[in-house]
């Protein structure tokens, strides 16, 4: 019988999906839950994850009182100590006490961070990042996150802010980022800088299936599954899009190297997740071009991530074993046959 030894729920907080997983001391997925993102007023918004994480625990054949505790992966800027969420734009939140409100109606204990930061835990623990000491991870999206181990530890910062990668500055008059400031490599290599050049492509007179794809598949977005499409078609435009991100993405890896000296850069995010190394593979000899000390430097691996969307919930179980001193499990040990999500 499962105890309360090892069985922790970690939720990762989306774009467009709320997901929990129940998770028990080998890695192994009991149940799994999902709801839509929560678009409106935080208090209704937080009871809506409470019931997603009893959900769940309940779909594992638990009760609340057997887990170890929660842990959470929001969007935009997190106080860890306080778990309070100061800023998340997508959300609409400012400092929402998002850790104490739920730790009041579920009673156990709860875990709040940064979103790229958890799913950056996710990967070093029990995906591509191998536990090695030090590794970055860059998450491509609507924006462009970053998380940073040192020591085998997440790296925080003086002020807590370290980790913003998306708002290394590749081109002083470039393209305006939603930041304000300018040629920000979001602005240049993210989801939303690929539809943008996309889309002016097209209005300039290119011809590109995009457009169609996205007909067909009912969206507003270039998601990246519009993306993949894309490419497999051998769109010329998207293709030219990519390459150029692609360009940027192994620019900002040398910076990051020639700052930090990582063992390990790892690709996550919805790209990363469906093209794998033919998205990660042309990053890398610009990389490589661009590392100041050339000694060894194939040594020091570009890889895309391994976990896909677990990365986050996985990285938020991971977390509470680490802030509540529970000895995490060995690696890869992942049962992915879970029940459907709730919906």
């Amino acid at each position: 019988m499962l105890t309360k030894t090892g069985v922790t729920v970690g939720v990762d907080m989306g774009g467009t999906s709320i997901k929990a997983l129940a998770v028990d001391g080998d890695n192994r997925i009991l149940a799994s839950g999902k709801i839509s993102t929560l678009a409106h007023k935080p208090g209704q918004a937080i009871k809506d994850l409470a019931t997603l994480v009893k959900g769940t625990v309940a779909d594992a054949g638990l009760k609340l009182k057997q887990i170890v505790g929660v842990g959470i992966g929001a969007p935009g800027a997190v106080d860890p100590r306080r778990g309070i969420v100061h800023k998340a734009p997508n959300l609409g939140w400012i400092d929402v006490p998002l850790g104490p409100e739920l730790r009041r109606l579920l009673r156990v204990p709860i875990v709040v961070d940064n979103d790229v930061n958890v799913g950056t835990v996710g990967e070093h623990a029990l995906g591509a990042g191998e536990q090695a000491q030090g590794i970055v991870g860059i998450f491509v999206g609507t924006g462009i996150g970053g998380g940073i181990i040192l020591g085998g530890q997440l790296y925080y910062g003086f002020r807590g802010s370290a980790g913003e990668i998306g708002h290394t500055v590749l081109e002083v008059d470039g393209p305006l980022c939603g930041c304000g400031r300018r040629g920000c490599v979001e602005a240049l290599a993210s989801r939303t800088a690929m539809e943008r050049d996309v889309r002016a492509a097209i209005k300039a007179g290119r011809k590109s299936v995009v457009p169609q794809i996205m007909k067909e598949r009912n969206s507003t977005r270039m998601t990246s599954g519009v993306i993949v499409r894309a490419l497999k078609k051998r769109d010329p435009v998207m293709q030219e899009v990519m390459k150029r991100a692609e360009y940027y993405l192994g620019l900002v890896i040398a910076n990051i190297v020639n700052i930090l000296d990582p063992e390990r850069v790892v690709i996550g995010g919805g790209i990363a997740e469906r093209l794998g190394e033919d998205f990660v593979a042309p990053m890398r000899p610009t990389a490589y071009e661009h590392f100041l000390n050339q000694d060894n430097a194939r040594s020091i691996k570009i890889v895309p991530g391994s976990l896909g969307d677990e990365a986050g919930s996985l990285g938020a179980v991971v977390l509470v074993r680490q802030r509540l001193g529970q000895t995490p499990a060995s690696r890869g040990k992942r049962n992915r046959k879970v029940p459907p999500p709730r919906m």
